[in-house]
């Protein structure tokens, strides 16, 4: 048996060595370069910037080169001497070099890459987006398992206070001064912060999963409360200026809009003629009517009917484009009342903390008169057993509205679109593509 207890003893020791002690700024920080959804919404820029080279390709030069080999059955020649031209040779060849330059096209081709560069802007709104999102969630799990910390620490300490009425108790009992009354109710404030102990331990090992895998991490993790993190809160007219200007849905709307008028611009270019230039060098065993020539040429198409063709698109790209437009307007208001709520919530968090630390000073006298009256006989058990709830439920009310408090402060940042700069961390070194 006591060859069990130590090899438990050493698991325990072993497993405490190798947990990872994980700093608030550590934790923002890794998020962003080891998240799993940011580095996919990162990988979205390449795709994105792909898409814009493809799309530069199509105004630029092609040069192709082809030619073929071919045994006919037949040799037919005209003419004799140095007239003499061969139209069929019995082994026939030939090889052509041919560029293409498109000159005109309606400016369709440069509407599309300037959607294009947008749609890598756009990406990045969506990586600026994801980035907020994840920072949000794992400050709000560290917060988390910071405040299951305290909670633990808080239903040990609650303990303590059961046991100690018990023993007090069951010296009123065994002197024959109290009945087993005080005894059981003693026992069952007991189990009753047991209980709580069990509620918060798992609270925080759910919010540890979480932060590993949002930090792609494992084993066990140590975190230390950080000094409060934040800078103070602007006014309400300022947060709403950030937001509107700052915030990633919001210029992701913007560029949507940009986006569509400029799919209006480009189907309107379809009624335009198109212009292009063709330049070429033939080298083939045919002599007719010449071996070997070379070539330019200036094609153009006019559309004379479409038949509603192009209006249609039209129609349907405007339509596209109030949408945008009604998308624009429904995120800044959206962003606009997120921090007005956000701000709300602020306030009646840190009204709920203040509040839950004079309860808590006021229980804690309550309490310790309780005791000593209790101790003294001059109060019950009752007494004393309605006290320690209160202090007890006290200590758990300013641990959980300071974490509200401090979960209000970070949503007010986010719903700003400012989270990064509040936090202090920054997404300037992860890799991005730069568009030209």
């Amino acid at each position: 048996m006591k060859r069990v207890v130590l090899i438990l003893i050493t698991l325990i020791a072993s497993g405490a060595a190798s947990a990872e002690t994980l700093t608030f700024q550590q934790a923002l920080e890794r998020a962003l370069q080891v998240n799993n959804s940011v580095e996919r919404s990162r990988a979205d820029i390449a795709v994105a910037d792909a898409n814009r080279r493809q799309l530069l390709s199509n105004v630029l030069p092609r040069i192709t080169l082809s030619g073929a080999g071919q045994r006919n059955s037949e040799n037919v020649s005209f003419g004799s001497g140095s007239d003499a031209r061969t139209i069929l040779p019995a082994n026939d060849w030939n090889y052509r070099v041919v560029m293409s330059q498109p000159l005109y096209a309606g400016r369709r081709e440069f509407r599309a890459y300037s959607q294009a560069k947008l749609g890598v802007e756009v990406a990045r709104d969506s990586v600026a987006a994801t980035e907020d999102a994840v920072l949000l969630r794992v400050a709000a799990n560290y917060l988390q398992i910071v405040d299951s910390d305290a909670r633990i620490e808080i239903e040990r300490r609650n303990i303590e206070l059961a046991e100690k009425r018990r023993t007090q108790a069951q010296a009123f009992y065994e002197a024959g001064e109290s009945t087993k009354v005080d005894v059981l109710r003693a026992e069952t404030s007991i189990k009753g912060a047991q209980r709580q102990l069990a509620v918060a331990q798992q609270a925080r090992e759910t919010a540890a999963s979480q932060l590993r895998a949002d930090l792609d991490l494992d084993g066990t993790l140590e975190v230390t409360r950080p000094v409060h993190p934040l800078p103070d809160i602007p006014t309400e007219t300022s947060l709403i200026g950030t937001a509107e200007a700052s915030r990633a849905d919001v210029r992701l709307a913007a560029k949507n809009v940009e986006i569509a008028e400029l799919e209006i611009k480009k189907q309107r270019g379809f009624w335009l003629p198109t212009l292009s230039f063709d330049g070429g060098f033939i080298n083939q065993k045919t002599q007719f009517p010449a071996g070997r020539y070379s070539y330019g040429a200036i094609r153009f198409d006019v559309p004379l009917l479409q038949s509603g063709e192009v209006e249609a698109r039209i129609a349907g790209a405007k339509a596209r484009e109030l949408q945008a437009k009604l998308d624009l307007d429904t995120a800044k208001t959206d962003a606009k009342e997120d921090v007005r709520r956000a701000l709300v919530d602020l306030r009646a968090a840190e009204t709920s903390l203040r509040l839950a630390q004079e309860q808590l000073s006021a229980a804690e006298a309550e309490y310790q008169q309780s005791f000593e009256l209790y101790r003294a006989q001059e109060a019950t058990s009752l007494d004393v057993s309605t006290s320690e709830t209160s202090l007890a439920d006290a200590r758990r009310a300013v641990a959980e509205e300071t974490l509200n408090r401090d979960v209000a402060e970070l949503r007010v940042w986010y719903a700003a679109g400012a989270i990064k700069n509040a936090v202090g961390v920054s997404a300037a070194n992860t890799t991005e593509l730069v568009t030209k």
